[in-house]
């Protein structure tokens, strides 16, 4: 069982009714208590019901959009994510992004708001998320977006991989 997270918060997330509804979910919480867990567990739940997800860690995603910047696909990406009913970004706060890197996840996950719905897996307390962005202006308007409407889920506990080290 997830520390932290009530069940029947779990099983409201479960009928992925807020894919519907276009509302995004926030994981938080330590590393190594579950978050990646819960939200493939939420992806797989979605695909179940016939809903189009993507899963990508944020580094990953931000790699991507510069090299379609590059290229001149921005658009093409965009619109291929927006088509996904799901997008899941994992590990968000891992990696710091430069500048131009925080300013596009920043477009696609504005463009995606209220319109398809976003899980974000992240370490790190929203206080420390400029350390991300490195621009408080942008990691506050990118803040206010998740927030709007979205599920908040934070993980409590040490680490299931340190656990298992210490009871072996």
């Amino acid at each position: 069982m997830l520390r932290g997270i009530e069940r029947p918060q779990l099983a409201q997330l479960a009928t992925c009714d807020y894919i519907e509804r276009g509302e995004d979910v926030v994981i938080a919480g330590p590393i190594g208590t579950g978050k990646t867990h819960l939200a493939i567990a939420l992806g797989v739940e979605a695909v179940q019901r016939r809903q189009r997800v993507a899963f990508i860690r944020a580094a990953d995603l931000v790699r991507e959009l510069l090299e379609a910047r590059d290229e001149r696909m921005l658009t093409r990406l965009h619109q291929r994510y927006l088509r996904v009913a799901l997008l899941i970004v994992d590990e968000l706060g891992f990696v710091p992004f430069d500048r131009a890197g925080g300013e596009l996840l920043f477009n696609l996950l504005a463009d995606r708001h209220e319109r398809r719905s976003t899980i974000v897996t992240t370490n790190l307390a929203f206080s420390e998320w400029v350390q991300v962005f490195g621009d408080e202006k942008l990691t506050t308007a990118l803040l206010d977006r998740l927030g709007h409407h979205a599920h908040i889920l934070t993980t409590k506990g040490q680490s299931y991989r340190t656990r298992r080290r210490t009871t072996a």
